[in-house]
Order: structure tokens, then sequence, then C-alpha cells
């Protein structure tokens, strides 16, 4: 006889890390692939329960709830990340930092932090497939697919709200290694010009600098010159997609490798040269605290990668 794989009413207590959110959003993180519309039509018409009463979308869950969840097909997808594939288990070494609220991972290049977009999985599915037990797993932050380097996953709740919180003050330190072409200007120690997101033709979007767009500040220090070439240290006060790269791009040094704003022709010669395939962007420090009370932040470093070392031992003979 055939096992009855239907889904059934399930009831579920809420964790201390789960509250606060709104029961719309723990549904959404909850039932996986299910559409937002059926998720608020189940609120509506009162199938999913709290405490055994019906609830609104925006009622907030709190530690010891009982949230009864209907019958519901939900996807199966952050189970079947293939936790044997080398670069799922390389994860765990790529760690840098770990304590009881935070990990700390140096992101590899060409792997997204999430799935999507054409990615089966990212790193916080590959994380939560090697701890399948873990309660609480969520990217505090984001990392562009081919910038490498630090990378926040939070393991409580209060901890993600405290790095959001910080970030939104500008209270987290975010500095990034570039390689960019030409001689960085010696003036140019800030780059002050708002972004704006756009879309092609294509479907790709783009980010470029225009007056309607969103106020944006990185920082610059120039770490080494090289001919026609300067390592920098970019620290983005803000942070807007694609900030370090079009800000770089703005002041006639776009950087390395950079297929959206970079120099195609130059891009070319240096994989033809050896000297590096992909961007060169590298998260290498991160500065922050996990907890209010916390008097001192932590603070992480991540070495450059092996490739982007050999490009500039390449450029230093």
């Amino acid at each position: 006889m055939s096992k009855d794989t239907r889904p059934k009413v399930r009831f579920v207590e809420v964790s201390a890390e789960e509250e606060g959110q709104r029961i719309d959003n723990y549904l959404m993180k909850t039932l996986k692939g299910v559409p937002k519309s059926r998720i608020y039509k189940m609120l509506r018409k009162g199938e999913v329960r709290v405490n055994k009463g019906r609830i609104k979308a925006e009622y907030k869950i709190e530690a010891g709830d009982t949230v009864r969840i209907p019958p519901v097909q939900t996807a199966q997808r952050e189970q079947e990340v293939p936790v044997k594939l080398n670069v799922v288990q390389s994860l765990e070494d790529a760690i840098i930092h770990e304590d009881d609220r935070i990990i700390v991972i140096n992101k590899p290049s060409g792997m997204a932090v999430h799935g999507g977009s054409g990615m089966s999985f990212g790193v916080i599915e590959a994380l939560r497939a090697l701890r399948p037990k873990a309660p609480f797993l969520e990217l505090a932050h984001r990392l562009d697919r081919d910038t490498s380097g630090c990378l926040m996953i939070a393991k409580r709740r209060s901890t993600l709200r405290f790095i959001h919180k910080q970030l939104q003050e500008k209270k987290i330190q975010k500095r990034y290694w570039a390689l960019v072409k030409g001689a960085w200007p010696a003036k140019q120690k800030f780059v002050d010009a708002p972004l704006r997101k756009f879309q092609v033709k294509s479907g790709e979007r783009l980010v470029r600098v225009s007056d309607d767009g969103k106020p944006c500040l990185t920082s610059f220090r120039v770490v080494e010159r090289f001919q026609d070439l300067s390592l920098v240290s970019a620290e983005p006060i803000t942070g807007r997609t694609h900030q370090i790269r079009v800000h770089a791009q703005s002041v006639g040094c776009s950087l390395i490798g950079d297929d959206k704003y970079g120099d195609d022709t130059l891009n070319q010669q240096f994989k033809r040269d050896g000297l590096c395939e992909r961007l060169f962007l590298h998260a290498y420090s991160l500065e922050f605290k996990v907890r209010p009370e916390d008097k001192k932040p932590i603070k992480v470093e991540a070495p450059l990668p092996d490739d982007l070392q050999h490009t500039i031992d390449q450029l230093r003979k």
C-alpha cells in the first residue's frame, strides 16, 4: 500500500528567534514556493490560526504561539541542495568567524548569496543544507555574485534585526579591495554621486549616476599604484547596488574584470595574459557589533583570494 504523501495540517510553535515578525512574512518563509496570494487567502479565510484564534496579516507572532498551518504544497528546493558538491562542502572551510549569533564566510567569487536568476541554490541555501538542525540562518546583507569576501549570516533573529539597524545607521564598516583602470586621482578621497537603477531592452538591470537617483557616498584610498592601474581600498558609506563599481567608473577608473561597467578591451587583455579572469572586487574587512550592549565591535578580515593575489604578484614584477 502506497504511503500518503499529501500535505497535512501542521501545528508549529514559534521559537524565541522567530518572535516579532508579522505572520504573513513568517508564512512566506515557512511555506517556500507558495504564492503570496494563496498565503493572504489562507489568512482571510481563517485557515491559518494562532493559539486557535483568527488573526490578520499584520499580527506579530510571539515566542510560544502555536500556529496552525493548513495543508498546502510547498517547494522542496532547499532540501535538494547537493551537499556532497565540493562548492557546498567548501563553505564550512570558508567560515572565518563564528559565534553563537553570527557566521562570517569568505564567500567565493561566482557563487550567488541566494538561489534564483538561473541559480538553483546560493550560499544561504547551501549553508542550511549543511546545517539542517540550525534553528535560524538568514543573510544579514548581500554581496554580488562575482564579488568575493566577507559575508554575514545571522544565527538569531534578534541579531539580524540589530545588524540591519546598524546598516541603516551606517555603523557597520565594510571595506573592499578593487583593482581599477588608470591612476586614481590623488585628491579623490570620496565619490558623492546619486545612483539610479534602470533596465535596458535586453531586460538586464544596470545602475548609473543620475541627478534623480538615491544619495550615495563611497570613500576611496589608494593602496598601491602600478603602470596605468591602481589598487584601492573602497568603503561604501551608503549601501546601493553596484555602488563601488559605478562610482569608480564615474571618475574614469572602472574595475578590472567588470563586465557591466568596465573596459571590455582591457578586460579581454587581462584574460588573454592570464592576469585576471573575473571581477577584481573583494570584501576584505568588516567591523560590526552583534548586541547593543557590546562595547567593542568585532573585526573580521578575509585575505585576498589566490587568483586575485596572483594578479597583484604579476603586476609587481
